[in-house]
């Protein structure tokens, strides 16, 4: 029985393992982290705000607020480093659709920050809820936004129109004012206002002597002022903001009414602009989610910070884009900066406690804030709490499904 050779291993198989080898080494070195996957690539913010016209300084102090958060994570959100694209609104709504899809079709972006206006928004949050690109809304109030329009992907970190208006009618109740007249601009917001205020109002027992809606954005408000005087209410409830707030505010001191009827508003009447209403704001009493006086650590940390960044003094606007980059730096830290990771992003920012410079809150299922509502009066220019008048308050968010 003679031997057999045993096949022996040639220099090409040696070769060939090798490559094999350095092969497997190889695909296991690129096999992507989650944090690599995109790693190098900035992250797209997309800022659709008004820095031009009347609502320039919300839209300027939102964006900055936002970057300081941001600024204060590093400058990134999941260790990615950040791409800001910024275009202005101008508080257009009729450009709302084009501004929002450029963003979203030809810049791409990550992420979308705004708006301001009401209008706008609508507009914006149709767009983005089929787009499925995640939205923080930083202002706009309208209820609908978290209302018949909600959805995974948006969130708000501001407030709704019910939230200021409903405990505005406990804290005047609780004040002894039960007869009295109720004025606000004619459109979207200002009723839902005057609405959530009667609401609560009208249950605790009070009575609206009347109800007088003005043109908006007109600013011609002596003849109503003189009805008001005429009917001599207990107090007067407003809804007025920016240029209509400031004009409202002197001309009903003008008249002599803060004399005799004590005027009250949803807290935009005073928000940003005592300095300009002067000793006519002295003594008005507001209700919001926010005052510059509050003594709270988070409070006095932010507006030290923002004034130091900006040279400017934080307002209620400042807070609510404060708190979106918050809320991106919370929800991008729970995927490691993994985008597409959408699904994970959204159920960890749904879960999210903001450490806000207003006090701390969390989210309802419809995605706005549940927040204390404070009572506010002007005092040597300044909107100082009088007291909480309701805590925890969760908007109804009427025609919201989700899930």
């Amino acid at each position: 029985m003679s031997d057999q050779k045993k096949p022996g291993i040639s220099r090409r198989d040696i070769l060939k393992g090798s490559a094999a080898a350095a092969g497997l080494v190889t695909a296991s070195s690129i096999i992507p982290t989650r944090f690599a996957i995109g790693g190098t690539a900035k992250v797209k913010v997309g800022i659709l705000l008004p820095y031009t016209g009347t609502y320039a300084k919300l839209g300027s102090n939102i964006k900055d607020a936002l970057q300081l958060r941001i600024n204060e994570n590093g400058g990134k959100l999941g260790g990615r480093e950040v791409e800001y694209v910024n275009i202005d609104s101008e508080a257009a709504p009729p450009k709302a659709a084009d501004l929002t899809n450029k963003l979203i079709k030809k810049e791409q972006v990550d992420f979308l920050i705004g708006p301001v206006h009401s209008v706008v928004g609508m507009a914006m949050v149709k767009i983005a809820r089929k787009a499925d690109v995640i939205t923080v809304i930083p202002n706009a109030g309208a209820n609908g936004l978290t209302g018949s329009l909600c959805a995974p992907n948006i969130f708000r970190t501001s407030f709704s129109s019910y939230q200021p208006g409903f405990p505005a009618g406990k804290a005047m109740l609780e004040d002894g004012h039960k007869n009295v007249v109720v004025m606000y601009w004619n459109y979207g917001f200002g009723k839902e206002t005057a609405a959530a205020f009667k609401e609560s109002f009208l249950a605790g027992g009070g009575n609206v002597v009347k109800e007088i809606p003005t043109p908006f954005p007109k600013v011609e408000f002596q003849a109503y002022l003189t009805e008001v005087a005429a009917l001599k209410p207990d107090a007067v409830f407003t809804f007025y903001a920016g240029g209509g707030a400031v004009k409202f505010v002197k001309d009903y001191a003008a008249a002599g009414l803060h004399k005799t009827i004590p005027l009250y508003g949803a807290g935009f009447l005073t928000e940003g602009v005592t300095g300009a209403q002067g000793e006519a704001a002295e003594g008005v009493r507001t209700t919001l989610h926010y005052a510059d006086t509050l003594d709270l650590p988070a409070n006095h940390r932010f507006r030290e910070a923002f004034l130091k960044a900006t040279g400017n003094e934080a307002d209620v606007y400042a807070v609510q884009g404060y708190d979106a980059g918050d809320l991106l730096v919370q929800g991008m830290a729970a995927v490691e900066g993994d985008v597409k990771a959408k699904a994970e992003m959204i159920k960890a920012m749904e879960g999210a406690t903001i450490d806000s410079p207003r006090g701390k809150f969390t989210f309802s299922k419809a995605h706005n804030p549940i927040q204390d509502i404070y009572l506010r009066e002007v005092v040597n220019g300044q909107n100082q709490v009088i007291r909480t008048v309701q805590k925890a308050v969760e908007d109804p968010a009427e025609g919201c499904v989700i899930g």
